[in-house]
């Protein structure tokens, strides 16, 4: 009797410490390697919709400058609601580059900008937010906008976003699952 009670202790012992470590490493990945997010609105619509659930990596920008086009998940304390919420958005100026909306038109340091992921609701060119004079971007900071421009809060509203609100870069959808794949 007592060579199969403490067996079963071991047993017992050695799952307690399985499901342990798998906490901990669960626990470790969500705060420094990736976590799962939603998108909330229709901001980014054709790229991501209401209700998509997708992976945010967080690791890489601690090697690497955000770039052009990546799309992030970042914090803003929305004054309205007096709350923090986290936004996604797709980059589109950086750091000391000197940003100007035109007619619909982006420019950036006097060069139109090919816009293959802005979305125009019913093929209007983008509406309002026009900056009327040129402004350059901070360091350390970004300009962003949601791949539907007429129907954003980003930027154009809420000014630039610091690097160090940025949480990660969105890089895999993976509900509804239809769309499981890559983020671009």
């Amino acid at each position: 009797m007592e060579k199969t009670e403490k067996k079963k202790y071991e047993k017992l012992l050695e799952f307690c410490v399985y499901v342990l470590v798998v906490v901990a490493l669960s626990y470790f990945v969500l705060t420094t390697i990736a976590q799962r997010s939603s998108v909330n609105g229709s901001s980014m619509y054709p790229t991501l919709e209401d209700g998509d659930q997708i992976i945010v990596e967080k690791l890489s920008y601690r090697f690497h400058e955000p770039k052009r086009n990546d799309i992030i998940v970042f914090r803003y304390e929305n004054p309205e609601r007096e709350e923090m919420s986290h936004f996604i958005k797709r980059i589109i100026g950086l750091p000391g580059e000197t940003i100007q909306i035109t007619g619909g038109t982006i420019f950036i340091d006097g060069e139109e900008l090919e816009d293959p992921y802005g979305y125009y609701s019913d093929g209007l060119p983008m509406l309002g937010y026009d900056a009327e004079f040129s402004f350059t971007i901070d360091e350390n900071e970004y300009f962003v906008l949601g791949d539907n421009r007429n129907d954003s809060l980003d930027s154009r509203k809420i000014g630039c976003i610091s690097k160090k609100d940025i949480i990660g870069r969105a890089c895999l959808r993976m509900y509804p699952f239809h769309a499981i794949g890559k983020i671009d």
